[in-house]
């Protein structure tokens, strides 16, 4: 795997750089984020990189930061974000206002992310709350201000609203679950649904 390259900026555009490194031009999809921190065509610079392969061909990625990278990887991990619906959303701002996003629950600012509909802004924000919140402390003043609640039974409501049931219906399924994790919860209100 390619972790990083360090080379002359040969193209610069909205949504790609190409790196010569070594007399080989290595095509970068970039984050506006990251795209603000390439230098000028001909200067040097350094990116942290993932490469995808898929059937259509090998995709490499560039980001500024290492944090900025593994959030990619977060995002890329939810079901129904792909690399670039992953790197639209790095686009949206800085990896630190990201990372509040979701920590405080706001399913709005990923919705406003082209190919990012109302379930998957919210599945963003249950599926990865929990890892964002070990993430935080990475960041440099990155500590996440958490306005929505931590309790499982919050959770489980967003995360069956998520899925596509009303706030009321998500209530009264969870009116008879127990458990002591959001996934616990889930799980009750699913089996009860049926």
């Amino acid at each position: 795997m390619i972790a990083s390259l360090r080379g002359t900026v040969t193209v610069r555009r909205s949504d790609h750089v190409v790196l010569e490194c070594g007399g080989v031009g290595y095509r970068l999809a970039v984050s506006a984020e990251t795209l603000k921190q390439v230098p000028a065509a001909g200067s040097e610079t350094f990116l942290h990189t993932h490469l995808v392969v898929r059937d259509d061909g090998m995709h490499l990625f560039g980001f500024a930061s290492e944090e900025e990278r593994e959030l990619f990887h977060m995002l890329n991990g939810v079901q129904g974000v792909g690399p670039k619906v992953a790197l639209a959303v790095l686009s949206g701002g800085s990896t630190r206002e990201l990372l509040r996003a979701i920590g405080a629950g706001d399913a709005a600012r990923f919705q406003a992310v082209p190919g990012i509909g109302k379930r998957t802004a919210e599945r963003i924000i249950v599926e990865l709350r929990e890892k964002v919140a070990g993430e935080a402390s990475a960041v440099p003043g990155g500590a996440v201000a958490t306005a929505a609640s931590d309790d499982p039974r919050t959770l489980a409501r967003q995360g069956l609203v998520g899925l596509g049931f009303s706030a009321q219906e998500a209530d009264e399924l969870l009116d008879t679950a127990e458990g002591d994790t959001p996934e616990e919860l889930i799980g009750q209100a699913l089996r009860a649904a049926r």
